[in-house]
């Protein structure tokens, strides 16, 4: 019963986060617990507690980290600063004229604010409030628009700079460390959020092009849901002026990082300041509305870090009750070998996307079984990017996505939460596909990091 252990911890933490305990807590307390056990019956080593705080250093220390404040905090300026606002009213001008233009601007809009903010909650929110009553105002069927402004919300979670994928990414880097190190490859080779970062770019794009072959195919064999569109805003503004602010911003973080020129770290100090230049020259900066902007950025950025060291914990205790060596075994007696490994992976992952944020899949579960994944020959961008996919898909399903959530807290009370379940299923569907796709092609992710960096 013994080996066993560690499935315990596992379905005990998933039982305390039911109840509604707060994350980092839940990880640590359950860790701690039966931690305490074990060692009253000598079946835990306490060293493996001593390694607490040199982890907790570490993750002080770790400079890829420092860029999920710095994310943050160009995320929510960019949101303060009415770009999004702006860019609808320009996109819907442009795109106006033509049935389904509306459903058009909507998604080209927040693929640019996926490529300039990162954050998935901060777009579906903005979103909702600025296009799903005029959406509903023009005669949109409302699960078509809740869908459409849904999937599209979640962008973030796949294409950079997404605060998904730098954390993704540093688990990674550990984890391919750790599996050539247990392979008996004592020069590792590493791998880095860049690469994540230029690997979700080319599946990134497909997703924004299946959704706008989606809409098309919806304006043409059902045009009752997509009605002729009238402008979004009375107000006239500049398609250049509005777009100007965040390709601004792209080219600055994504192109230092492209070029070789920074590491997204540094990438990320320049879009912070860049996004803080944006909000001042359009005089949308103040000392109240800086206040609110620090004050949330370090709100988002203190549970990161407090997850973080409460997954820490658990990871220590896992391991210490032989959790890796169980993870091996079974993964090893599967029938169909990696395939078979990598699709259990993604279904649990896919199942506690349900119950869990990315946040704490991706610091708890990715941790215990991207080594063993990664030891049997995997490419770590091809895995990364599955992975930042398959959580970008259980942020949109029924009934417990993220994303479900965040568009009923700002939706019409006429929208019914039977419509934007109805709404999501063909995203869901476009995204699955997306992960075939790079199932059977894993070049889709692995093209262009090779390409540009061998």
């Amino acid at each position: 019963m013994i080996e066993f252990v560690p499935l315990f911890m596992f379905v005990c933490v998933c039982a305390v986060l039911l109840f509604g305990y707060p994350v980092a807590y839940s990880l640590a307390g359950t860790a701690l617990l039966f931690a305490a056990v074990g060692l009253l019956t000598g079946s835990f080593d306490a060293a493996y507690l001593h390694a607490v705080p040199s982890r907790l250093y570490g993750i002080m220390t770790n400079q890829t980290l420092i860029a999920v404040p710095l994310f943050v905090f160009m995320g929510v300026m960019l949101e303060k600063s009415k770009v999004a606002e702006n860019l609808l009213a320009a996109m819907t001008q442009l795109f106006g004229r033509y049935r389904g233009g509306l459903a058009i601007s909507v998604i080209v809009v927040g693929a640019l604010l996926a490529a300039s903010t990162g954050i998935v909650g901060a777009t579906v929110v903005t979103m909702g409030l600025l296009s799903l009553p005029s959406m509903l105002k023009q005669g949109y069927a409302p699960s078509f628009a809740t869908g459409t402004i849904c999937a599209t919300g979640t962008l973030g979670q796949i294409i950079p700079p997404s605060i998904a994928l730098v954390l993704l990414g540093d688990v990674l880097s550990n984890a391919y460390q750790q599996a050539q190190l247990n392979m008996g490859i004592f020069s590792p080779e590493s791998v880095s959020v860049g690469d994540l970062f230029v690997g979700a770019i080319l599946p990134g794009g497909i997703l924004v092009a299946m959704y706008l072959l989606y809409v098309l195919m919806v304006t043409w064999l059902q045009p009752h849901k997509v009605p002729s569109a009238a402008p979004l805003a009375n107000k006239d503004i500049s398609l250049t002026k509005a777009l100007l602010p965040p390709l601004f911003l792209i080219l600055l973080v994504l192109g230092s990082i492209l070029g070789g020129f920074a590491t997204p770290t540094e990438a990320a100090g320049v879009g912070a300041m860049g996004a803080l230049v944006l909000a001042l020259v359009q005089g949308q900066l103040s000392l109240s509305k800086l206040q609110e902007v620090m004050l949330n950025t370090t709100k988002v950025t203190a549970m990161v870090f407090l997850i973080l060291i409460g997954a820490s914990i658990f990871s220590l205790v896992f391991r210490g009750f032989g959790g890796e060596e169980l993870i091996a075994d079974i993964f090893s007696q599967l029938p169909g070998g990696t395939f078979a490994a990598v699709l259990l992976v993604m279904v649990v992952i896919f199942l506690l996307g349900f119950i869990l944020d990315f946040i704490e899949i991706t610091f708890v579960v990715v941790p215990l079984v991207a080594p063993v994944l990664l030891a049997m020959g995997l490419d770590p961008i091809w895995l990364g990017i599955m992975l930042a996919v398959n959580l970008q898909t259980s942020f949109l399903t029924p009934p417990f996505g993220f994303a479900l959530f965040y568009l009923r807290g700002v939706a019409p009370p006429q929208v019914l939460t039977t419509d934007i379940y109805r709404g999501v299923l063909p995203f869901i569907v476009i995204q699955l596909l997306l992960l075939i796709a790079l199932a059977i092609w894993p070049n889709l992710a692995t093209w262009l990091p090779h390409y540009l960096y061998g």
